[in-house]
């Protein structure tokens, strides 16, 4: 075995928690995999002698990709949802550990991502990897060009904002949840934009990965007015539960065609995550609700 195999074998090693990292972080199964592989590239370019601690660094290499990749989103122009395809939701079960398995099946479900999309970039990267991953703030610090004190107030901050505006909870009344999402199909079907208003939150943000990149929408009015374009859509949607989160489907040759997940919080929708095309649908869980 030469330098190269025994260096990429110790990368492999590592690979399950950092795809865990940036998937956290981004939100998105390919991306996540984009910023795994250039913290591999990135290893192939350094010195791993000059590593003392090779699970660290490479969790550093890869928070940092995924935070140049949230800040480049933010960047771009956001865009209507109908022109493209969202990538599948994380899915829990694939290609983690244990360890991995249990942290992603508790912490990113798909209504989940939107909540974490109203975070600023350097509040998510601080958040997650102190609170999921345990990384110290004095790690954490030199990512987001802030002293360890600054990351904390990041961290604490993002913290209030997530449990603030988290969707309902397992133990959750399914009753209300399904008044909330019947309530939101009968106001697309009748293109009733007060009624959706009064359905969501404020600051309601709508998201889908698709293969043209990120497209988010967000604001009350924006989303409302992106609700009335799915109206043909909604007169063939059922209310479901969406990997345990409420949401809805349509079908299509009896098949799911498309879903939306709900954030609910408080009687009022904070975040939607869109999800078509059978390719993308196939590590989700759909129950009754």
């Amino acid at each position: 075995m030469d330098d190269r195999d025994r260096l990429a074998e110790r990368f492999e090693a590592h690979r399950p928690r950092l795809r865990a990292v940036a998937q956290r972080l981004l939100g998105s199964a390919a991306e996540a995999d984009d910023a795994v592989q250039e913290a591999w590239l990135r290893l192939q370019r350094t010195d791993p002698d000059s590593v003392d601690n090779l699970g660290g660094w490479l969790t550093t290499v890869v928070a940092r990709v995924c935070l140049d990749m949230l800040r480049a989103r933010g960047s771009r122009r956001e865009e209507p949802l109908e022109g493209g395809l969202p990538d599948r939701v994380v899915d829990a079960r694939d290609r983690v550990g244990p360890e991995e398995q249990a942290l992603l099946a508790e912490s990113v479900g798909p209504a989940m991502l939107v909540v974490l999309d109203t975070l600023a970039p350097a509040e998510r990267v601080a958040f997650v990897l102190h609170d999921l991953f345990a990384v110290p703030f004095e790690e954490i610090a030199p990512l987001v060009g802030r002293s360890a004190v600054a990351a904390r107030q990041l961290a604490s901050r993002a913290r209030r904002r997530v449990q603030g505006r988290a969707p309902s909870g397992p133990g959750a009344d399914r009753g209300r949840q399904r008044a909330v999402v019947e309530a939101f199909l009968a106001a697309s079907r009748e293109g009733d934009f007060q009624a959706l208003l009064a359905l969501l939150d404020p600051a309601v943000v709508v998201r889908a990965d698709t293969a043209g990149g990120t497209r988010v929408v967000r604001g009350a009015a924006a989303v409302a007015s992106q609700a009335l374009g799915f109206a043909w859509r909604a007169r063939s949607a059922r209310p479901v539960l969406v990997n345990g989160t409420p949401g809805v489907v349509a079908a299509r040759h009896g098949q799911p065609a498309w879903v939306l997940s709900f954030a609910i919080a408080d009687g009022r929708i904070t975040g939607i995550r869109v999800l078509a095309g059978p390719e993308h649908l196939g590590g989700l869980e759909l129950a009754e609700l």
